[in-house]
C-alpha cells in the first residue's frame, strides 16, 4: 500500500473510498445473479451508511494507516458484522451470504487507498488509489495555474475486477 505524500490540506471525507468498497462487495453479490438490482441498491445504501458511521471517528487522512485494522472488512469463515447487517436489509441470511461471497476476503479501506485480498495467500489488489495533496508551500506563489495543480499528483487508477465461480 502506498504512503501518503505531502502534508497539504487533508481531504476529510471518505466518500470515494467507501464508494469503492461498497461497489466491490456489491459486484461480488451481483456476479452470482441471485440478487436483484433493486436489492443491490438497498444493500449498497445500507453498507455505505454503515461504513460511514463505523469509520466516522476512525478516519485519519494525515495518518492513513492509523485505525486500518478497525476499518478492515474481513470474512474469514466468519462473516463481517457490517456486511451481515447490510445484507439483512435485503433478506439475505448468513448461509446465503456464505454462498455468494468468498470464504476468505480481506478489504482494507484507508484514506487514499482501498485494496483487497481473496484467500489468505492471495495477491493484494488495489481498487482505488488517490494521491494526497502536496503542501501549498511546495508550489511557491499560488497562481491560477498552481492552484489548479494542487490536489492530484497523478490520475487515480480504476481497476475492473471480474469474479468467476
Amino acid at each position: 500500500m502506498s504512503q501518503r505524500r505531502g502534508r497539504g490540506p487533508a481531504r476529510v471525507d471518505m466518500v470515494p473510498e467507501i464508494a469503492a468498497a461498497v461497489g466491490f462487495v456489491s459486484s461480488l453479490l451481483r456476479t452470482r445473479g441471485c440478487v436483484s438490482e433493486q436489492q443491490l441498491q438497498v444493500f449498497s445504501r445500507a453498507l455505505r451508511d454503515a461504513l460511514a458511521e463505523h469509520y466516522k471517528h476512525h478516519w485519519f487522512p494525515e495518518k492513513p494507516f492509523k485505525g486500518s485494522g478497525y476499518r478492515c472488512i474481513r470474512i474469514n469463515h466468519k462473516m463481517d458484522p457490517i456486511i451481515s447487517k447490510a445484507a439483512s436489509q435485503i433478506g439475505l441470511s448468513l448461509p446465503q451470504l456464505y454462498q455468494l461471497l468468498p470464504s476468505e476476503l480481506t478489504l482494507w479501506v484507508d484514506p487514499f487507498e482501498v485494496s483487497y485480498r481473496i484467500g489468505e495467500d492471495g495477491s493484494i489488489c488495489v481498487l482505488y488509489e488517490a494521491a494526497a495533496a502536496k503542501p501549498a508551500s511546495s508550489y511557491g506563489m499560488l497562481t491560477c495555474k498552481n492552484q489548479m495543480m494542487l490536489g492530484r499528483t497523478s490520475p487515480s487508477k480504476n481497476y475492473i475486477m471480474t469474479v468467476s465461480s
